[in-house]
């Protein structure tokens, strides 16, 4: 079940460091408004991706805090 755990943890930080950001550093710092962003594609796929892999590590987490 640990080795299932950390899986999902090595997926979850390779998704999140693969997504694209919209905006740059400027607006970090107040460089620009609200912008909204239309995920297409492959994007989309790994935005998605990284959302049931997170549910699945919080439930992961959560089942092994009960067991």
């Amino acid at each position: 079940m640990v080795i299932i755990h950390v899986t999902i943890a090595l997926l979850l930080t390779v998704s999140i460091l693969l997504q694209h950001r919209a905006s740059g550093l400027s607006s970090t710092f107040g460089g620009s408004g609200a912008t909204f962003v239309q995920r297409r594609g492959a994007e989309k796929m790994l935005y998605q991706l990284s959302v049931w892999l997170s549910v699945l590590f919080f439930g992961l987490a959560v089942l092994r805090w009960f067991l």
